[in-house]
């Protein structure tokens, strides 16, 4: 499943760099033929990057809740799991060293 996942992370990872390429090439047209200033073609990419970004917040969101989601499924522990034994050992290990 891994493989997948980074197949599909690469894949997606090469359409945002061809994306970003060509939509700047496309921002530089229209600044060479005055359709829109340099100042105004910086805030269009400064949108694109920032929305992109959010994307991939929103991407990475996912992508943890499907791999918690994975490890549930597979019995495997995740880390708030072992956090919780822990804080329970801890807290019987304290009752058992009051006796």
């Amino acid at each position: 499943m891994s493989d997948y996942l980074r197949k599909g992370f690469l894949l997606g990872l090469g359409a945002a760099v061809s994306g970003k390429e060509k939509f700047d090439k496309k921002l530089k047209e229209l600044v060479d033929k005055n359709e829109l200033t340099q100042e105004q073609a910086k805030t269009v990419m400064d949108n694109f990057i920032e929305k992109g970004g959010m994307k991939k917040e929103e991407w990475d969101a996912k992508q943890h809740q499907q791999t918690q989601q994975l490890a549930k499924d597979y019995g495997i522990a995740t880390v708030e799991d072992i956090q919780e034994i822990r804080a329970r050992l801890t807290e019987l290990e304290d009752k058992l060293s009051d006796q």
